[in-house]
């Protein structure tokens, strides 16, 4: 590969020759084993050469130029204009072989440098370097390179995709009648490029190939960051296999899942928001660009509930006693990093019987074939749009799920089932059409990294290579994900344009973006040039694109708009509410601890938790605060039973103030508040307090095996240097 990394730096490569050929649809087929914390199985891979998605690319640009259509972006093939059926109806019964474990007998030829085989290692390719993954070049073969890291790969091979009964169809040219390397090619690019009005029998294709034998094994190498697969005599993109099966298993310590425990202490695990994205989880192509489908069946102990970002509501089938199987798929095309997995002993949350509220989450979305009908043109890649079906575009709540661990699901019934309905609602009158048909709510443990899905921003990425290979400068970086400014200002900008363009104007915008954007990648200028040309000029003031980047991006600190935003919220009535209740603390701070007995008790005022989080605020600012006045802080705001953003404000004042009576309350957020407990590690040690360090390394010790990676490297880094 042509991508020069530091081996001591922490920059992040994506190696993947997406420039080259495009993954278009994975099958993962799976095994998940809590004993050993491994997750093996196989993955299938249907792929397109370049030259194919090249010209789609040619074509669609041509298009934009010959009618101006500026809601046509370059890049995607043909707009989706087809009627679509209801996905949730899919049976997950499919009828192919649920219980294919083959990957069990296969032995593991990973050798201690991480470089694999299928038989020998002398097979393999010793050295990326005898192979580049340019698409035509002369004698040397073609590599397919993928992004992958923390997995033992066992085999990869052809599959036989002609064998499968039916597939005769795919096949085009009459004279192409003995079985080759040039028929296979062409079953898969007919198989890929199906309508999407024909989407169930494309997904029942798919599973019968994924299940079809090999036919012939193909040469492979692995590197820390890359699965390199070739074939003998494949010169390009075109000549290599458009199907191929890899046999693999994830490592315990693969930074893509992480297992743990759930609030009852029962096993799971689930993927992450770890900088890797999924790539320790199945070899795939990483850059967003690489945009695909994918389907995929499960099983696990029958105790367990597995849950994926799949279109359908999966329920178990039983293969034999103690095991179940679940089967999910996903129609529209979406980056590798979108996919999840979440498996656990979890409880579905439903409504009490009799419930008004039963129908918005039991009952499928099923409408009648009368209501699909055509609603506009859209500008994305062709798949079954919720957007062009006229009865989905008025659905307000769609079918939810809530799953929890068993103590907490009287706390979901009782709030969190409640609340769903209206935000799906207000999300609809808002943005309109909901993109997806359905949504599964979990419930996750207390490490999960809540600042975990931050990606790193785009303008970091490094030089993009021909093959489509490119680096993320620090992507690797454990601290990275605690540096969240870009994240805290685009959150202020956005309100900043709410309020300067007033709601009316500004979510009629939005709901409008929305339509034109869905299914396409997307940059910020994307957003801010469509807004600018979407508003009237008497509301721009002075706004551009480049002041907006000027002001916003570029400067370091905080933004001059925002600035007058926070003078002018200092003003509100809840504020001024707050600094009253401010000035009564510090009054009774500075009383003596014998009052005379005339002296009246101050009356406080009931504050919402954004105002107790004002108020913790300001009291920070004092230089002393007696623990007197804390002890009654506490009391009169029941303070250790707030939200998470008040209690870490109490944590820090009880750390500042040394308040020893109330480091209870400090031990249980840094036990259950994980990732926001990282800064207050930090307040802890910067204290110098001999008590206080203690209390830190005795909570790190509790909790460092349950805790993400990057936040328990950090806070080791904390307490031990």
């Amino acid at each position: 590969m042509d991508v020069q990394l530091d081996p001591a730096g922490d920059d992040l490569p994506l190696m993947a020759n997406t420039s080259h050929i495009l993954v278009k649809h994975y099958v993962l087929d799976l095994d998940v084993d809590f004993e050993s914390q491994v997750i093996e199985g196989t993955i299938v891979l249907f792929l397109e050469d370049g030259d194919r998605f090249k010209k789609q690319n040619r074509s669609v640009e041509e298009d934009c130029q010959s009618e101006s259509n500026k809601g046509c972006k370059l890049g995607m093939p043909e707009p989706c204009h087809v009627p679509v059926t209801n996905a949730m109806t899919f049976s997950s019964e499919m009828e192919y072989n649920d219980c294919a474990i083959c990957s069990k007998g296969e032995k593991d030829t990973s050798d201690k440098d991480g470089n694999h085989d299928n038989q020998e290692h002398a097979a393999g390719i010793s050295s990326s370097k005898r192979c580049c993954d340019t698409g035509n070049h002369g004698s040397e073969e073609f590599l397919l390179v993928l992004d992958c890291c923390d997995l033992s790969v066992l085999k990869v091979e052809e599959v036989d995709v002609a064998a499968v009964p039916g597939m005769e169809k795919f096949t085009r040219s009459p004279e192409l009648t003995v079985v080759s390397e040039e028929l296979r090619n062409q079953i898969v690019r007919e198989l890929v490029t199906l309508p999407a009005n024909r989407w169930r029998e494309q997904l029942d294709y798919y599973a019968r190939c994924s299940q079809a034998a090999g036919c012939g094994e193909l040469l492979f190498d692995t590197d820390t960051w890359s699965l390199q697969i070739r074939k003998t005599g494949a010169q390009t993109a075109t000549d290599f296999p458009h199907a191929i099966r890899i046999w693999y298993k994830t490592k315990p310590e693969g930074r893509s899942v992480t297992w743990t425990s759930d609030q009852s202490g029962r096993p799971c695990v689930y993927t992450v928001g770890s900088p890797v994205n999924n790539r320790a989880l199945f070899p795939c192509q990483e850059p967003p660009v690489a945009m695909s489908t994918w389907q995929a069946t499960v099983r696990a102990a029958a105790s367990f509930v597995v849950l994926m970002s799949g279109e359908n509501s999966a329920k178990p089938t039983q293969l034999w006693e103690g095991c179940s199987s679940w089967y999910y798929y996903v129609t529209m095309p979406m980056p590798a990093s979108t996919f999840t997995i979440a498996v656990g002993c979890w409880t579905e949350v439903k409504m009490e019987p009799c419930s008004s509220g039963d129908s918005a989450t039991e009952t499928p979305f099923s409408p009648p074939e009368a209501d699909f009908r055509r609603v506009g043109v859209c500008s994305h890649m062709e798949y079954p749009c919720r957007f062009q079906n006229a009865s989905a575009t008025t659905q307000q709540v769609i079918p939810h799920r809530v799953f929890a661990p068993v103590c907490l699901t009287g706390a979901c019934q009782e709030t969190l089932l409640q609340l769903i309905p209206p935000c799906l609602s207000a999300a609809h009158s808002v943005l309109g059409t909901h993109p997806f048909s359905r949504l599964d709510v979990l419930i996750v443990p207390a490490n999960f990294p809540s600042l975990g899905m931050a990606r790193p921003n785009k303008d970091k990425t490094g030089h993009t290579s021909d093959s489509g290979a490119s680096v993320i400068k620090h992507g690797l970086n454990p601290e990275k994900i605690f540096m969240q400014v870009h994240y805290l200002k685009g959150y202020f900008l956005l309100r900043f344009l709410a309020e300067r363009l007033g709601d009316e104007t500004y979510f009629s915008f939005l709901r409008k973006f929305v339509h034109a954007f869905h299914g396409q990648l997307i940059l910020s200028q994307d957003f801010l040039q469509m807004l600018l040309e979407n508003i009237p000029e008497e509301k721009r003031l002075e706004l551009s694109v480049e002041n907006i980047y000027q002001d916003w991006l570029e400067s370091s600190g905080i933004p001059k708009p925002l600035q007058r935003e926070r003078r002018a919220g200092a003003e509100c009535g809840l504020a001024r509410q707050v600094r009253a209740e401010v000035t009564k603390w510090i009054r009774v701070n500075r009383r003596p601890r014998k009052r005379k007995r005339r002296e009246r008790e101050a009356v406080f005022e009931k504050l919402l938790p954004d105002q107790l989080v004002l108020l913790l605020e300001h009291l920070l600012e004092q230089k002393t605060l007696s623990h007197r006045t804390l002890q009654s802080l506490q009391r009169t705001y029941h303070l250790q039973d707030q939200d998470a953003e008040v209690r870490h404000r109490w944590c820090e004042l009880i750390v500042k103030h040394k308040f020893t009576k109330a480091y209870e309350s400090v031990e249980r957020f840094l036990q259950e508040d994980q990732a926001m407990g990282v800064y207050l590690y930090g307040e802890l040690m910067v204290s110098e307090d001999a008590r206080q360090q203690q209390l830190a390394r005795r909570c790190f010790e509790r909790t460092r095996e349950q805790m993400d990676r990057s936040s328990a490297q950090v806070v080791a880094d904390m307490l031990f240097q």
